[in-house]
């Protein structure tokens, strides 16, 4: 897989944590986990605000504040996206389309406002408001892509997810949407794949590896299937079959970012020096950001 726009996103924070992921302290799922980008226990306060970071309810009707949240809120730009602030001028349009949202009684301008919300939400990186609107389209118009396209943001908004209680809160929600994706077509790889990594962050972790095993039978070359049992391997400390999962992701595809330094990550646990500098220079070859860049070289001392 190459690199897409979205996983680019995620490449930044996933590298920068790449320490202390080895040190244990792996954040699922990025992977995805990116973050896209685990799914399973949205129960909480169902009229809680759509974004970021209150869940994944309905977005409340009135006045954002000067960090896109609804006038009230005390949460502010969180640890996920400290500088995720919003203009007033965009903070005004948002609430003017929300407050139409909640008052059109029509069902086409509902739905069309549904997806300029999403749209807008989707712009500023607020993905669990994006899902809230894009699944009000998916339960009036039912199929698998409409679906899918409210799935995919929620599991944006999980794969940023620096909290257990996020993680789970979003995850559930990812579990539900790729449940009715799969539901329409049980061959989506791609939803397949995110539901088994939504599964990770719930109380049946060994479901989200049955998963990705269905996954990888069906497309030994899956990169993202490889990439995340990748990652998964790292979690639980099993740097050889963590190797074995990257060298065959790199196989696949030598210019894959992530696959190749984490190739390096695990090889370097496993005492393979000479082959995990390789693979770290690698990584460096292939991006020119300087984040990366610096993980790296971090990474190229400790074998010294």
């Amino acid at each position: 897989m190459a690199v897409t726009t979205s996983s680019s996103k995620h490449q930044l924070l996933i590298l920068a944590l790449a320490v202390a992921l080895v040190a244990g302290l792996f954040l699922l799922p990025k992977v995805i986990v990116k973050p896209k980008e685990g799914k399973g226990m949205l129960a909480q306060d169902a009229a809680r605000t759509a974004n970021r970071d209150n869940g994944a309810a309905t977005p409340a009707v009135g006045e954002l504040d000067e960090h896109g949240h609804p006038a009230g809120s005390h949460e502010g730009a969180t640890a996920e996206k400290p500088h995720m602030t919003l203009p007033p001028a965009q903070r005004r349009e948002i609430s003017a389309l929300v407050a139409k949202f909640g008052a059109e009684t029509d069902q086409t301008a509902k739905l069309r406002l549904a997806q300029q919300l999403a749209e807008k939400y989707k712009a500023v990186e607020r993905f669990d408001s994006a899902g809230y609107y894009l699944e009000q389209i998916a339960l009036v118009r039912p199929g698998e892509q409409t679906w899918k396209r409210a799935a995919d943001e929620y599991y944006e908004a999980f794969s940023f997810a620096t909290t257990e209680e996020r993680q789970k809160l979003l995850g559930a929600k990812c579990q539900e949407l790729y449940g009715k994706v799969l539901k329409n077509n049980p061959d989506n790889l791609d939803a397949k794949t995110n539901l088994g990594m939504a599964y990770m962050a719930s109380t049946n972790p060994v479901q989200g590896i049955t998963l990705l095993r269905e996954v990888l039978a069906a497309d030994p070359r899956n990169e993202k299937a490889l990439y995340n049992l990748g990652l998964l391997a790292i979690q639980s400390g099993q740097y050889d079959k963590a190797a074995d999962r990257f060298r065959q992701l790199t196989e696949v595809n030598a210019e894959n970012l992530n696959g190749q330094f984490y190739l390096g990550v695990s090889l370097a646990k496993t005492g393979a020096k000479e082959e995990a500098r390789k693979a770290f220079l690698k990584a460096k070859s292939i991006s020119p950001d300087p984040a990366l860049a610096a993980s790296v070289d971090e990474e190229l001392k400790k074998l010294q």
